[in-house]
C-alpha cells in the first residue's frame, strides 16, 4: 500500500463520518444544564468524557511532534480532577481544543514531508500511523459512548428523533 493511500485513509478517519458518528454531531446542541450530570450507572459526566478525549488527543499530538513531551500520569492524568465541573465557557473551550488539535493532526498527516510509516526519532517503536490509529480509535469509542449517554439522559434535540 502506498504512502498516499495510507495518508488518505488516515485523513478519512480523522475527519470522521463513515461508519460512526463524528465528534461535531455528537456535541451539537448539547444542553448546558446536562454537561455535569451523570447517566445511570456511568461514573463520569459528559464534560468529563469530553475532557478525557481532549487530553488523550492532545497527548498523542504532542508525543508525535515534541520529542521532549512528557505525558500525564496514567490513568488519573487523562481525566479531569475528581469533583471538577465545567461551565459553559469551559465546555466550549474543551470542544474548541478537541477541534483545534484534530486540525493539527490533519495538517500533520496532510504534510507530504510527514513520513507516516517511519519510526518516530524519539520513540522508534512508534509511527505516525500507529498514533493516528490510536487517537481515532480512542476518540471513536468515546464519541459513541457520548452519543449513548445523550440518549439515556434525554439530551438529544427532539428533531433528532
Amino acid at each position: 500500500m502506498s504512502n498516499e493511500v495510507v495518508r488518505e485513509e488516515l485523513l478519512a478517519l480523522l475527519k470522521g463520518g463513515h461508519a460512526h458518528m463524528d465528534f461535531d454531531d455528537a456535541v451539537a446542541d448539547f444542553p448546558p444544564e446536562a454537561m455535569n450530570e451523570t447517566a445511570p450507572n456511568v461514573p463520569y459526566t459528559p464534560w468529563e468524557l469530553l475532557e478525557h478525549i481532549r487530553i488523550n488527543q492532545w497527548d498523542i499530538l504532542e508525543f508525535i511532534r515534541d520529542p521532549d513531551h512528557v505525558s500525564p500520569d496514567w490513568p488519573e492524568g487523562y481525566w479531569p480532577a475528581e469533583g471538577e465541573t465545567a461551565t459553559e465557557e469551559i465546555w466550549e473551550r474543551t470542544v474548541a481544543q478537541i477541534r483545534s488539535d484534530r486540525e493539527a493532526l490533519i495538517a500533520l498527516v496532510e504534510d507530504p514531508e510527514t513520513d507516516l510509516t517511519a519510526p518516530l526519532p524519539h520513540a522508534p517503536e512508534y509511527t505516525v500511523v500507529r498514533e493516528i490509529l490510536t487517537v481515532t480509535d480512542h476518540g471513536g469509542y468515546h464519541i459513541g459512548e457520548l452519543a449513548l449517554m445523550r440518549g439515556v439522559m434525554g439530551t438529544w434535540p427532539e428533531e433528532r428523533g
